[in-house]
């Protein structure tokens, strides 16, 4: 089993509201990534994901809680250490058209990191930036293009390339995919599988689709309202026991199903984040709510191994 290197413990993200009320975007969120692996965090629009990932790309700093690359911890870095920590940890942006300046070139765009830590010279940019497409599978005369002369497809390649420049040992992908159509999804997919495998970079990885993230992530941790519901492994999913990631995993549809096959809705609405009930947060929309699940959150806790929860009656597989 490969080594830990980054540690996410008990990070809690409170914004501040009107009349003094706290908006609880992370709630004592804990989990480990790997080397080389590729660890998704899923779950409902809301609930907490961006949140995270920019609590670990230290692009925001938590209420409470710690994240530890490599040992260190790197919520309480400051100045140049800050900034040279960026080079560990790379983002991949949801829309690549937004995180780029439509007045620069794409070899300025990919090689801007490169210049900004003065790992090469502004007479190196372009064959660098040559060799970081190729990487990609996008032609080397891209370099002259500009973003707006690119298909979505072709500008979320040049945002991996991007990443890529520095070597980074981690990669955050947020909602890299979500954007594009589902065959461009497909490539980009498969270009994050390949890269992992000859560079052995770690992902990050933000999605919404169960059925994407199952077909490459190695662990799965899902979230609703700020809160972690469970942790598993990838090729586990389907022995989930968490009542709302069975029906995340009902809500992937098949192109075999019979068309009189019941698709079950989870009932009631999701509670506002400024008015979180005591007790367990997916209380109101689980089939299985108990007296305890309105008085007392559960813990989550370790129910087998690899396989953490948090509910007092975890479905049967």
């Amino acid at each position: 089993m490969s080594e830990i290197i980054l540690r996410v413990e008990n990070v809690t993200k409170k914004f501040p509201v009107a009349n003094k009320k706290f908006l609880t975007a992370c709630d004592d969120i804990s989990f480990n990534v790997r080397r080389g692996e590729t660890v998704a965090i899923v779950g409902e629009s809301g609930c907490g994901k961006t949140t995270l990932l920019k609590a670990i790309m230290n692009m925001q700093k938590p209420t409470s809680g710690k994240i530890f690359f490599h040992g260190v911890d790197i919520t309480q870095l400051t100045g140049e250490d800050k900034r040279q920590n960026y080079r560990n940890i790379q983002m991949v942006f949801q829309d690549p058209t937004a995180a780029f300046n439509p007045k620069m070139r794409i070899k300025d765009i990919i090689c801007e990191p490169l210049l900004n830590f003065d790992l090469i010279k502004k007479s190196e940019v372009e064959n660098k930036a040559r060799a970081l497409l190729a990487q990609v599978d996008l032609p080397p005369d891209f370099v002259n293009r500009y973003p707006h002369n690119m298909s979505g497809g072709q500008r979320q390649r040049v945002a991996i390339a991007r990443a890529l420049a520095l070597e980074p040992e981690i990669i955050a992908c947020d909602e890299a995919t979500s954007a594009l159509d589902v065959s461009v999804q497909d490539t980009i997919i498969k270009l994050l599988v390949k890269l992992q495998k000859e560079k052995g970079v770690t992902y990050i990885f933000i999605c919404h689709d169960m059925a994407l993230v199952n077909l490459f992530a190695h662990r799965i941790c899902v979230m609703y309202l700020g809160n972690m519901m469970e942790q598993i492994d990838g090729d586990k999913l389907d022995g989930a026991r968490h009542p709302y990631t069975r029906a995340l995993l009902k809500a992937v549809f098949s192109t075999e199903q019979e068309k009189n096959q019941y698709i079950e809705i989870l009932p009631g609405d999701i509670p506002s984040p400024l008015d979180i009930p005591a007790g367990c947060p997916f209380q109101n929309r689980c089939l299985h709510c108990q007296e305890i699940c309105k008085q007392k959150k559960p813990a989550f806790h370790e129910l087998e191994q690899n396989h953490f929860i948090a509910c007092h009656f975890p479905l049967e597989n």
